[in-house]
């Protein structure tokens, strides 16, 4: 039974990609609706799936297709993939319900049919990866999940920048199948089996490798910093609801393939795996953060923060190998367990940031927050969803992000039964920076909501904005309500799971909240008198948004501090009114932050493949048999590589 609800989401999934045939009908919207539907319902019966697997224990085993024994794509769902299954069935139904208003506002039939079909076919491909039992299995999902991505992206490719995202995104994604294809490589040498199972690898050097290759294949995907650049550039350019799947799934997948090969499919490894998944999740936390402050484009601004929280998990991971390696098993599981439920958490909350975001693009025409301002008035749903989104990003409690980061904070207070002094200095230095991430992302919000939907319209198009369409706040709400639900009943769900965390008891919390915000209301309306007068401007009557605080004022102490990582370059011009410059007339100030990574890393690499290529391009102009001596001499290098490997 449980298997033919699984054959029927997975068809019901596959069925909206029929949706360009729409075309040929005078409107298609009923027809769109119900690809729509489709999606939906494959995502409850996925949640059916994932749940009964999760509480059973059970393996479900689904045979697709089988090109060649060994060689085929065979579904095998245990706990961890029901897990991400679960984390795409949720978002997906939410996405879906969004999507009902979203894809509206496309002014081409033809273009609205398409985007219901590459995302029906982007969700499939999620689940056919986290559910593949093996390596062949898994890469040709990966692919064709990086294939409707890369058109996703793409999706409005007139528009000035997407054309250099998608090309960002197609170079990085295939570089992180070139690591894994490596790995897998690797892994069949060592087994002869292409099988997501246990290796018994024949030294430590060749499960280092393997681990390395996979670290650095998912890395990629996962956006971890110096791999990040794709992502600032894919996500914003991509319809939101889709920069919601990217975001708050695609993403994820790359996380379980990480988790899957550390604990499936690697051997239990030595401690410098763990420090390099501290270090380099560490690094992204902090950066992904700094850059996400000086970011005006919502969108851009959202995605940094996915490097930051992708970061965090990362470290969750490092400290469970760092902490497996030292056989202390139980902090290493409650790290685990925080990686894990943060994964699900930054699944919810950027998800629902995304999709509200695309709300307030549709509404104001431009991701631009300092055009932005006054919004709660005209969209308070909107805001109000926003508003969850934010307080869970900036791990506030009751809600849910604060949970699953005092789970990491927890693990990292155990670094004293760690016997080596410099891992607890490690750890201790990966705690403070942690720490600072949190205060760091709470000030960015702070700076987006206020910016964005408090204060007076800066523009004429905020000025005018309207309440988006029920079902576009529909589907964030759902979101917005698990943010709240995860947070608020964390301990009874982990109670009921049967795991045995340290979770505090937010509902005590939350209503102790909740009687606090009720009072301080109670208290403005009906203590004292109330007086209405405008904000004071320096002596100039009705100053306005002019006289607002902008969000680069905001964010410019903190882009100070940080001058060593953003190198910032202060162009200012003035005018006067006399010769002598002392009476001011008027004058501009422009900063612009150096793109280190962009400068200094992709750049040159880009450049290295562009002379390298050249190179090449004149060896190939040369006669018939200096041509052939050169594969006679490639094709015996490759045997002599294939030989040494097997």
């Amino acid at each position: 039974m449980i298997a033919t609800l699984a054959y029927l989401a997975l068809g019901l999934l596959l069925l909206p990609a029929l949706a360009p045939l729409l075309a040929f009908l005078k409107d298609g919207r009923a027809g769109r609706k119900a690809f729509l539907t489709a999606i939906g319902i494959a995502a409850l019966l996925l949640t059916a799936l994932a749940a009964y697997v999760l509480y059973t224990g059970t393996q479900l085993l689904l045979p697709l297709y089988d090109l060649a024994p060994g060689l085929g794509l065979t579904l095998l769902v245990d706990r961890l993939s029901a897990f991400f299954i679960l984390i795409i069935a949720v978002v997906a139904f939410a996405v879906a319900i969004y999507s009902a208003g979203y894809v509206e506002h496309l002014k081409s039939p033809v273009r609205k049919n398409l985007l219901i079909a590459l995302m029906s076919i982007f969700v499939l491909s999620m689940v056919l990866v986290i559910s593949a039992k093996g390596m062949v299995g898994f890469l040709f999902s990966w692919e064709l999940m990086s294939l409707a991505s890369f058109l996703l992206v793409n999706f409005e490719y007139e528009k000035k920048g997407t054309r250099k995202a998608g090309l960002y995104y197609l170079a990085m994604t295939q570089l992180s199948t070139v690591f894994l294809i490596a790995a897998t490589g690797v892994i069949y040498a060592q087994t002869g089996s292409f099988d997501l199972q246990r290796v018994a690898f024949s030294s430590p050097f060749w499960a280092s490798l393997a681990f390395l290759f996979a670290f650095l294949g998912f890395g990629i995907k996962a956006g971890i910093v110096p791999f990040h650049k794709w992502l600032p550039y894919a996500h914003p350019a991509a319809p939101s609801n889709i920069s919601a799947l990217m975001s708050g799934l695609m993403i994820k997948v790359a996380i379980y393939g990480l988790v899957r090969f550390l604990l499936t499919v690697l051997p239990p490894g030595p401690v410098w795996w763990g420090i390099l998944l501290l270090t380099a999740g560490t690094v992204s936390a902090i950066l992904g953060v700094i850059y996400a402050l000086k970011e005006h484009d919502l969108k851009r601004l959202l995605a940094y923060h996915s490097i930051e929280n992708i970061g965090i998990i990362v470290m969750g991971l490092g400290l469970f190998e760092i902490f497996s390696a030292a056989g202390l098993h139980a902090v290493a599981l409650l790290a685990l367990g925080g990686a894990l439920f943060h994964t699900l958490n930054h699944a919810l909350f950027k998800s629902l940031l995304f999709l509200t975001s695309g709300s307030v693009l549709n509404a104001t025409k431009t991701m631009n927050i300092e055009r932005m301002g006054g919004l709660s008035a005209r969209m308070p749903g909107t805001a109000a969803l926003f508003l969850i989104g934010a307080v869970s990003i900036s791990a506030l409690p009751p809600f849910n992000g604060f949970v699953s980061e005092l789970m990491l904070f927890e693990a990292f207070f155990q670094a004293y039964l760690l016997a080596s002094p410099y891992l607890q200095m490690l750890l201790v230095i990966a705690f403070s920076v942690f720490a600072l991430t949190s205060a760091l992302a709470a000030a960015c919000f702070v700076k987006a909501y206020g910016v964005v939907f408090l204060g007076v319209p800066r523009s004429k198009e905020a000025k005018e904005a309207k309440e988006a369409p029920r079902s576009m706040l529909a589907g964030p709400a759902v979101l917005a309500a698990l943010c709240i639900v995860l947070g608020l009943f964390s301990f009874q769900l982990f109670a009921i799971a049967g795991f045995s965390f340290p979770v505090p008891d937010l509902l005590v919390v939350g209503l102790l909240l909740l009687a606090v915000y009720a009072l301080t209301a109670f208290a403005l309306r009906n203590v004292g008198k109330r007086r209405t007068c405008e904000t004071w401007s320096c002596g100039y009557p009705s100053a306005g948004s002019v006289a607002e605080y902008t969000a680069s004022g905001f964010s410019e102490p903190i882009i100070r501090i940080f001058d060593a990582i953003f190198l910032p370059k202060l162009t200012v011009e003035r005018e006067y009114h006399d010769g002598q410059k002392a009476l001011f007339k008027r004058g501009t100030a422009e900063m612009r932050l150096m793109r280190f990574f962009e400068e200094y890393l992709y750049d040159p690499v880009a450049r290295a493949v562009e002379k390298a290529a050249a190179f090449v391009a004149r060896l190939q102009d040369v006669d018939l048999d200096l041509y052939v001596a050169y594969i006679f001499v490639s094709a015996l290098l490759l045997i002599i590589v294939a030989r040494f490997l097997i």
